[in-house]
């Protein structure tokens, strides 16, 4: 029971800012750390609904209620999954062989793509936010724990690029059978709950979900020969940008 619990402080640790008791990051401790990471998607989503309440009550403008929803994620998780975009976007901007750009994506350095991309990426999300209706935002909400869910089954089930890096010694600390067992309950979850409160949007969430996860496994294999940490959250974050745009356009005609 200790191990699961510090697993669970260390999953909190990594990849958010959430503050929490300190454990030991050794190889026992992490095995089933990523069970654990779609529970900071369930935070975020709590987030979210909570603060499109608050802009109700407040009666904020369009423009500071979008920036709200896209800060969120930021703020809880410190911009973890942000950093491996602008690190995948780089690299991908190179356009060299794949060993070149896994370097690229070690450089700390932010190249001007990295930078570009980066603002892009802002704006669309300030605009996709701006036209999104407060009764989807629960839906949205499960999109924060469904990408979280599916990166973790991509580390049980995709090849790694780079076993010496930190996705690689996740991999090797985790009970394989038991991460992919967990995250399925968790994707389930995702699905019942978004069924549950509306269907309709509940499957344009898992449909796209579902292309995003097929581009994220070819992107990962075709131009890294696998997976790696900044990878994985170059598709959290496309992830849910996908989700939050086409649950908006459904809203627009459903």
């Amino acid at each position: 029971m200790k191990r699961i619990w510090n697993s669970f402080l260390i999953a909190f640790a990594m990849f958010s800012k959430i503050p929490v008791p300190r454990a030991d990051w050794d190889k026992e401790n992490m095995k089933y750390m990523i069970c654990f990471f779609p529970g900071i998607g369930v935070v975020i989503g709590l987030l979210i609904c909570g603060y499109g309440r608050l802009c109700v009550l407040a009666d904020f403008g369009m423009l500071m209620r979008a920036a709200g929803f896209v800060l969120i994620p930021v703020l809880v998780t410190g911009g973890i999954h942000l950093d491996g975009y602008l690190d995948t976007v780089d690299a991908l901007s190179s356009w060299q062989p794949k060993e070149r750009k896994l370097e690229i994506l070690k450089d700390s350095h932010a190249g001007a793509f990295a930078v570009i991309m980066g603002c892009a990426y802002f704006i669309l999300a300030l605009g996709v936010w701006s036209e999104t209706e407060d009764q989807v935002l629960p839906v949205l909400g499960i999109g924060f724990v469904l990408s979280r869910a599916l990166s973790g089954m991509a580390l049980a089930t995709f090849p790694c690029a780079n076993k010496k890096g930190s996705l690689g010694m996740f991999a090797d600390a985790a009970q394989k059978r038991v991460l992919k067992t967990v995250l399925v309950l968790w994707i389930l979850a995702c699905a019942g709950a978004a069924f549950w409160l509306d269907w309709r949007y509940a499957l344009i969430l898992l449909v796209t979900a579902s292309a995003a996860y097929a581009y994220y496994y070819h992107l990962a294999v075709k131009e890294f020969g696998g997976t790696t940490g900044d990878i994985a959250g170059f598709f959290v974050q496309v992830c849910e940008l996908m989700m939050a745009g086409t649950v908006m356009l459904g809203g627009k005609f459903l």
